[in-house]
């Protein structure tokens, strides 16, 4: 697997990384979900050796990462990494052939995803002529021409409509079909709930929670109910129910979020006394709600802390 393991650094006072540990399965798509400066992208500079940690390891396949050949890594930063006046075929055969790609195969494979992604008549114009989107997919290209086996992607999905969502998130598929193992860091929680086999959550340098995806939509104990009854309007009276709160009232169906250790059956008792029910339904929380609260409840945990006195802390 690929294992980071008590990852930390300092850039002079500020701690990007406090402690960083995951296990990445082989063949998993693994999101690494966090706002902008959580550390998910120092974690991946260390993961390639782009970066030195100050304490901390990490290993693919019990081998100290850095040891592996540059061919086994596929990197796709955040930044555009293109050349900017240079044919969108000839850059992507050369970033083939740094990893020994012969040009005959680079140039083949190359065309064939620029067709797949709609850009084939796009293949010798400079790089710069190109909308953000379909740079991003050039980008995507670069990242997967040498067939690397494992994948390391810096918000893949941003600025991207949602046809080329489409695109990219069918690619992604097909990469963890062919086995490979794809790390993806991204603050887009709908893309990770529907893309990925487990998650982090990071803030401020550490790992608030991980384990699959369902592990973690289940880790605040709480469930989601969506229920909707005929000619109820919004059903704001669902709020005078205990151990439940109101999530997203609306005119279609109401979600609720039900406490832990509270039975969801008994909103659907109550709503059969209402009225006809037209929807219920009973589920984990989404990958949203989960950040919002556990990220949300570290950040009330840390503005009390230092609040407090020194002789409380």
């Amino acid at each position: 697997m690929l294992r980071i393991d008590g990852l930390r650094k300092a850039f002079g006072e500020v701690q990007a990384l406090d402690g960083v540990s995951l296990a990445i399965q082989p063949g998993e798509v693994f999101g690494f979900l966090g706002a902008n400066g959580a550390g998910k992208t120092t974690t991946m500079r260390i993961v390639l050796g782009f970066l030195r940690p100050d304490t901390g390891t990490v290993t693919w396949m019990d081998r100290d990462a850095r040891a592996w050949p540059r061919r086994v890594w596929g990197y796709m930063p955040e930044e555009r990494g293109l050349y900017g006046r240079m044919p969108v075929i000839d850059q992507l055969v050369y970033f083939a052939s740094l990893y020994g790609v012969s040009k005959t195969k680079a140039r083949r494979d190359a065309l064939a995803w620029l067709a797949r992604f709609r850009i084939a008549d796009y293949a010798d114009r400079k790089a710069d002529s190109l909308s953000k989107g379909n740079q991003q997919k050039v980008q995507y290209i670069a990242t997967i021409l040498h067939d690397p086996d494992v994948l390391l992607m810096d918000e893949p999905f941003a600025g991207l409509d949602p046809v080329n969502v489409a695109m990219l998130k069918d690619a992604f598929v097909e990469m963890r079909d062919r086995g490979k193992t794809i790390l993806f860091s991204t603050h887009q929680l709908e893309q990770a709930e529907e893309l990925c086999d487990s998650v982090a959550i990071i803030d401020h340098g550490r790992v608030i929670t991980a384990g699959t995806t369902r592990e973690v939509k289940r880790s605040t104990g709480h469930q989601t109910v969506r229920v909707a009854i005929g000619g109820d309007g919004n059903g704001s009276w669902l709020e005078a129910l205990p151990h439940v709160t109101v999530t997203r009232p609306g005119h279609d169906f109401t979600e609720l979020r039900v406490d832990a250790g509270a039975d969801p059956q008994a909103v659907l008792k109550a709503a059969m006394n209402r009225g006809e029910v037209l929807r219920f339904e009973v589920g984990d929380p989404s990958l949203e709600e989960v950040f919002v609260e556990k990220v949300g409840a570290l950040d009330l945990e840390e503005r009390t802390l230092a609040a407090a006195p020194e002789s409380a802390r």
